[in-house]
């Protein structure tokens, strides 16, 4: 007679990773809050963390992305894939742009500041400026090629990497039966990285402490001041823009938006430590595998959307730049904001995951307005770290249900499957 092995033990609440990062993060507030010098004298555990993470990213994109691509064998394929993928970023990142916009006009949260732009600290925004000036259209493209080979791995370019990976991918399709044994090597590769990856993730509750007792600690909740009214209205726009255009595209498809949060709830709380979206690329594409997405499918969009589908980076943008123009005074025309809105839809696809990409983005979409100085951003440094939490989970959380939108309209993964599969990863 065989005897039934008992249950394994349910992990203690302790040991699950977003209560880990749930705890970094409230001890790194009141560290900060408390106790600001030493909060700031947390800012390497925070920066260590996301060096680490970005050290593994590069080869993990390449390594899905060649696999991926490799494995479907037809080209026809990828680019049924490739064009699903970049026509839905470019509906749904133009109506978060759209969406800011509107709100910003009917909220007017700058109105009343009466600023003048003269009276503020020009140096405080001279390093985005500076970068700012090389975002521009043609300057993206070329910037797309790495000058070798090996350089998108040591400066962590995501679109590089995703250049590369797709022509070495193209190589081995075309040695048809000899780049077998050279696909499952980059198959094993990939496994290894994957493997650091889950090492590295471990230290993200301490990453997470340090990164927000660091923001607490060097600017403080009395930084806000007036600036509140924006940071609210924004906050208040994404979770709108999650829930109900998120959601109704979800709902189309097949699934609940809260259930797939609460499915990536790990992934959110480490983007919420950290302030960056990169840190939680990695565990997006296993878990979208987890969920049925095929390899070729999460390798692709995820690290794509990650340049073309920034939602949160979109509506902050909108709002930031005409909230700037609100709070000194500039009156500016619906044709104005219309040819801001078309600028922003070229000039969103250059900001990428990392912390501060979505201010750069708006210092260089900024000079397009007439008479908006763009030493008015000096207002935003002070929050610019506020701000980036929720740019960083807004990103997160739509460049995840792209996938899936994508994944479904490819027929990889059915209905039924893919909420049975949301219900059993979202348990505890």
């Amino acid at each position: 007679m065989n005897a039934t092995a008992p249950p394994s033990p349910a992990k203690p609440w302790y040991r699950h990773l977003y209560v880990q990062v749930i705890i970094g993060v409230v001890l790194g507030v009141l560290v900060g809050g408390f106790f600001p010098e030493a909060g700031r004298s947390l800012k390497p555990l925070g920066d260590g963390f996301i060096k680490l993470v970005k050290m593994m990213i590069a080869p993990i994109i390449f390594c899905t992305v060649v696999h991926g691509i490799a494995s479907m064998g037809e080209l026809k394929k990828l680019g049924r894939l490739g064009f699903k993928a970049l026509l839905y970023f470019e509906i749904v990142s133009t109506l978060a742009l759209i969406i800011g916009l509107v709100v910003v006009n009917v909220v007017r949260p700058g109105d009343g500041f009466n600023i003048d732009p003269k009276t503020l600290d020009p140096t405080a925004v001279d390093s985005y400026a500076q970068k700012a000036k090389s975002l521009n259209t043609v300057t993206f493209l070329m910037n797309i090629i790495p000058g070798t080979f090996l350089e998108p791995f040591v400066t962590g370019d995501l679109l590089q990497v995703l250049f590369i990976a797709v022509l070495m991918a193209l190589a081995i399709v075309a040695m048809r039966e000899k780049g077998g044994p050279l696909l499952r090597a980059i198959d094993h590769i990939a496994e290894a990285f994957f493997g650091v990856m889950r090492i590295v993730v471990k230290a993200a509750p301490l990453g997470a402490f340090g990164a927000m007792g660091f923001t607490i600690g060097s600017y403080g909740f009395g930084s806000l001041h007036r600036l509140l009214a924006l940071m609210l209205c924004f906050y208040a726009t994404a979770i709108l823009f999650v829930v109900v255009v998120l959601g109704a595209i979800a709902w189309k498809s097949g699934f609940s938006i809260f259930a797939y949060l609460r499915f990536i709830k790990d992934e959110l709380l480490l983007v919420l430590g950290t302030s960056s979206s990169e840190t939680a690329l990695p565990g997006m594409i296993q878990k979208m595998q987890r969920l049925g997405v095929a390899k070729s499918t999460a390798g692709l969009v995820i690290p794509t959307g990650y340049s073309f589908n920034l939602d949160g980076t979109n509506i902050y943008m909108t709002m930031a730049a005409l909230f700037l123009a609100q709070a000194t005074n500039i009156s500016l025309t619906l044709g104005q904001q219309l040819q801001f809105l078309l600028v922003a839809m070229i000039t969103s696809k250059g900001a990428s995951g990392v912390t501060g990409a979505g201010f750069i983005t708006l210092a260089a979409t900024l000079a397009t307005i007439p008479g908006v100085p763009i030493e008015s951003l000096a207002i935003l440094v002070g929050i610019d770290r506020f701000m980036s939490e929720c740019r960083a989970l807004t990103n997160l959380i739509g460049n995840g249900v792209a996938t899936l939108v994508v994944s479904r309209w490819e027929g990889e993964v059915s209905t039924e499957t893919l909420r049975a599969r949301l219900s059993e990863g979202a348990e505890p």
